[in-house]
């Protein structure tokens, strides 16, 4: 994994494979789904890499003995909707006792602004890990709006995991939370005129529910 300036490109074989099926044009939506739920898996490992450990007693068959447990209050999880909740499943397979806050934004079609329609989060975030997830960092808006409400709950330690980032999206980003790292699979050449990542695969949260 190759990281700088914060953004932390995941190289491993598995994700790139993964990311390529899911490019496809005729790529079905069951698998599509399939591959997104997988694909977040993978990032959920390595976006927890260096989480904290402490040594804590245990008991084996055996005998008793120090062994580390994640240290901390339990992590939170914060899928932004539609599409980052293609993550999740994958991800609390791994983390089954992670808190989840949901994030509701649209895009605006002419402004490309994010506006807010829901945002139900735990009440105190401000000892906790947030994983903030979205498929795609295209202009950035989302992801920034995201965070902000994120820190109206007290979310200190944030992260921000994708599939594609476009580099518009992470100078956005940056700029706006420039204390938050991004973990990607990839970072795509451009945006397009109507702020799509290109080459892309579309429309992630689309191409997910097969809505287009």
């Amino acid at each position: 994994m190759l990281s700088n300036s914060d953004v932390h490109l995941v190289s491993h074989p598995l994700v790139q494979h993964k990311l390529s099926l899911m490019r496809e044009a005729d790529r079905s939506t069951k698998g599509f789904r399939e591959l997104l739920n997988e694909i977040g898996m993978l990032l959920c490992y390595e976006v927890t890499r260096d989480l904290p450990l402490e040594m804590v007693d245990i008991e084996t068959p055996l005998m008793a003995m120090k062994a580390p447990k994640i240290a901390g209050k339990k992590l939170t999880f914060a899928p932004i909707l539609r599409a980052g909740v293609g993550f999740l499943d994958g991800m609390l397979a791994l983390v089954p006792s992670a808190r989840v806050a949901h994030i509701g934004l649209y895009r605006d079609p002419q402004t490309l602004q994010a506006v807010e329609y829901y945002f139900k989060a735990p009440h105190d975030l401000s000892d906790r890990t947030v994983i903030l997830m979205d498929p795609m960092l295209a202009t950035g808006n989302s992801a920034s709006a995201a965070a902000s409400l994120l820190r109206t709950r007290g979310a200190q330690d944030m992260r921000f995991v994708c599939l594609l980032a476009a580099p518009e999206g992470i100078n956005h980003f940056q700029a706006e939370h420039p204390d938050i790292p991004i973990w990607t699979a990839a970072i795509d050449e451009k945006l397009n005129d109507h702020g799509y990542i290109l080459p892309g695969l579309g429309d992630a949260g689309d191409r997910m529910y097969g809505t287009k």
